[in-house]
């Protein structure tokens, strides 16, 4: 990993809308063991999540104020196959799969800075209407940002 935790990545071009973000590991993401408690990767995946809509130039408040949306997870699989320690450097690498009229897929891995595979999940996420939180299509510029999916 070239990036250090709390840089801000640009999406990597050429790689169909992948994109990096650094986690560091720290004593409040673990349990008793010092191996991260599993929930805390969901957390790592929505701000890579969060931080790859802000590398495009949205961010969460923006889109909920100007265009009146909000996002969802409404389905995951995950899958897990190393622990996580603490002080770890991972790599949180974000990736859409499907981009539909009200919604997007991705695709969700975490890595160890060594390169070894931590988990993986399929994450799709719906745009909602901010008000009555009914689907609504996404906004138009992100659609185009999206459209070379699938």
């Amino acid at each position: 990993m070239k990036t250090a935790a709390g840089t801000h990545p640009e999406p990597r071009s050429g790689e169909a809308k992948e994109f990096n973000w650094p986690v560091r590991v720290y004593y409040e993401d673990t349990d008793s063991g010092g191996v991260v408690y599993h929930s805390n990767y969901l957390k790592y995946m929505e701000r890579a999540r969060t931080e790859w809509l802000r590398a495009l130039g949205y961010s969460q408040n923006q889109l909920q104020s100007k265009e009146g949306v909000v996002f969802a997870v409404t389905r995951m699989n995950i899958q897990f196959f190393k622990p996580a320690r603490i002080d770890d450097l991972l790599e949180v690498r974000t990736r859409i799969i499907r981009s539909g009229g009200a919604s997007l897929t991705f695709d969700q891995s975490i890595f160890a800075a060594t390169g070894e595979l931590i988990c993986r999940a399929d994450v799709e996420v719906a745009c909602l209407d901010a008000r009555t939180f009914r689907p609504a299509r996404l906004p138009a510029a992100l659609r185009l940002e999206t459209n070379d999916v699938d």
